[in-house]
């Protein structure tokens, strides 16, 4: 049924789903991870956005970019969605949080200055907070705030409809800033339409699927496949709090479980998560047999971990081909490329010195000297790749290392306000074929028998004495090394020293580990450091737990964390550095 949809904008998708189907759920919030919070159907949301949209052209705001600032829930889809019909930019960001605002108030006001935002739509208690700390943030007090909630619905019917086309731009996601300051990145309906169409496709959804998010709706994994995806296809959505997984991850498998869920996805960090808190005796009670797609995407893969998962949840009915893994980013709209629902997951084994040196050269994965990769999935539908050469912008040859480019209506417009930056990352042209234009996305990966796999960041990349390593692996090597080291808060980095690149680890301690012996421990660092990367580290610190900063996917912000070392911020259990 949904292949015959052909729409345009949200605007045409909210009118298809109010009109053909007015009484069915689309999406239902659970209250601290458990409780269901009162649907909310097709027909609502429409009402609900219409009013909003209302609001905003009685008050001229059309054309104006509006942050939301709301917990998770349904509240955001509705003025996600409001925004969108009344011809307002809407800005998805992290909301404050009682407790984080010196964290989470830079950020905010980077994103207004940046932005020139000058609505809000928030809610009563966010509220408070902000104006807990007008002092400290006097951009706020010249904004127009609106909580949806005052909103009279009956203001729908007088909703006008604007005069908006696909090329609109719909929304600013602004990137997490692993690498850099954030950017908002500009997607328009056509882009977002677009998306969800490939998603449904590529994904294996269908009106009959059943999702389960809890990705924030700040982050493009959470917006786009886990709020509007779900729209797109028609299909109920269920939607958690980010803090009730991370409070207890049982409760999301039980909610798959108790929800027939078809379709979730998370991090890397996730599913490692899951295997440590979930008791094997809770296991048996849960029924993953009906989950056919968990997406793994959002930060990098561990094979490890994906084995580990399977091999814990299987006797709950967890399959090995349920996993998805997939890659993408906010400039790409989402999914660059993912795996098929199902078939199994795809690794390849490389030569560790050849890769290292931007080569792939295949070995069995028994060998010695091997490293083992995780594929990314096959390209996206239509989605067009070539891997180039970041310095020459020529294309590489089969066997070669480069940055991964990417073309297709998927490309987002370019970065709000920043027409140089656009213009390097967005409109690249291969040099040798002319071939363009591509969108640029920092990742060094390859093509492998159809198969996409990616190596890592090229800001993250450290190079030594000619030689590629990449941060995942060290901090990964590090981090099997004993369970007091805790996994996915480690960030491995270069320094300059006296005109030389030399290599620093931080890594957090878990918060209850006694650490007997810290000085062996950091010598133990640098023996495996030596062994497995043949490296020499410059520098080791043992970090309390907190030290390592995150985006909101849960990338590992390693530029923060270098800058922290080298101005001694560290807070330290134990360190060492060369002499």
């Amino acid at each position: 049924m949904n292949k015959a949809i052909e729409i345009n904008t949200l605007i045409d998708l909210l009118e298809l789903r109010a009109k053909n189907q007015p009484e069915k759920i689309g999406y239902t919030f659970l209250i601290d991870g458990k409780r269901e919070s009162e649907p909310l159907t097709y027909s609502m949301l429409y009402r609900q956005a219409r009013a909003i949209a209302f609001t905003i052209q009685k008050n001229n705001w059309q054309g104006e970019r509006a942050l939301l600032l709301y917990p998770q829930g349904l509240e955001v889809v509705s003025a996600f969605c409001g925004c969108l019909l009344g011809d307002v930019i809407a800005i998805p960001v992290p909301p404050p949080e009682s407790g984080r605002l010196k964290r989470t108030l830079p950020r905010l006001r980077a994103i207004v200055k940046d932005a020139k935002a000058s609505l809000i739509f928030t809610n009563q208690k966010i509220l408070e907070l902000i104006e807990g700390v007008a002092d400290e943030f006097p951009e706020f007090q010249e904004m127009n705030i609106v909580d949806i909630e005052k909103i009279d619905l009956d203001s729908a019917d007088t909703w006008q409809k604007p005069d908006i086309t696909p090329d609109t731009i719909a929304y600013l996601q602004y990137t997490s800033g692993s690498t850099a300051t954030p950017k908002g990145v500009m997607l328009t309906h056509h882009n977002l339409i677009h998306h969800c169409r490939y998603l449904q496709r590529a994904c294996g959804y269908d009106e009959n699927s059943i999702s389960l998010t809890w990705m924030p709706y700040f982050h493009d994994y959470g917006l786009v496949e886990g709020l509007m995806t779900p729209l797109y296809n028609g299909h109920r959505c269920y939607i958690m709090s980010p803090f009730s997984f991370i409070k207890r991850p049982l409760q999301w498998l039980k909610n798959i479980s108790k929800y027939g869920v078809t379709h979730s996805q998370a991090p890397n960090f996730a599913y490692d998560l899951c295997c440590k808190k979930v008791k094997d005796s809770q296991v048996g009670d849960l029924d993953l047999s009906k989950w056919e797609a968990a997406g793994n995407a959002a930060e990098p893969i561990n094979p490890e971990v994906m084995l580990k998962f399977a091999d814990k949840f299987a006797s709950g009915g967890f399959r090995w081909e349920t996993f998805a893994p997939a890659y993408g980013l906010a400039e790409y709209t989402l999914l660059v490329s993912t795996k098929a629902k199902g078939t199994k997951p795809v690794f390849c084994a490389v030569d560790t010195a050849s890769l290292e040196q931007n080569k792939v050269v295949v070995k069995d994965a028994d060998g010695e000297g091997v490293r083992i990769l995780p594929s990314c999935g096959r390209l996206v539908c239509e989605t067009e790749v070539a891997i180039a050469h970041p310095n020459s912008l020529t294309r590489c040859a089969d066997d070669e290392v480069g940055e991964i480019w990417v073309k297709d209506p998927s490309v987002a417009q370019g970065y709000w306000q920043r027409e140089e930056e656009s213009n390097h990352t967005f409109r690249a042209y291969l040099q040798d074929s002319q071939e363009g234009a591509f969108l640029r996305t920092g990742d060094l990966g390859f093509m492998y028998d159809g198969e996409l796999y990616i190596n890592g960041r090229m800001k993250d990349l450290i190079i030594i004495r000619g030689t590629n390593h990449y941060p995942q692996d060290i901090e990964w090597t590090v981090q099997s090394l004993n369970p007091a080291l805790r996994s996915d808060y480690g960030a491995a980095f270069s320094v300059e020293v006296a005109g030389e690149e030399k290599l620093v680890v931080v890594q957090e301690i878990e918060r209850k580990a006694d650490i007997d012996n810290p000085e062996q421990l950091i010598a133990d660092i640098r023996q495996i450091i030596a062994e497995d990367h043949e490296l020499q580290v410059y520098g080791v610190v043992l970090a309390k737990s907190g030290t390592i900063t995150k985006t909101a996917s849960g990338k590992i912000q390693r530029s923060v964390c270098k800058q922290k070392f080298l101005r001694g911020e560290i807070n330290a259990i134990a360190s060492w550095v060369e002499k």
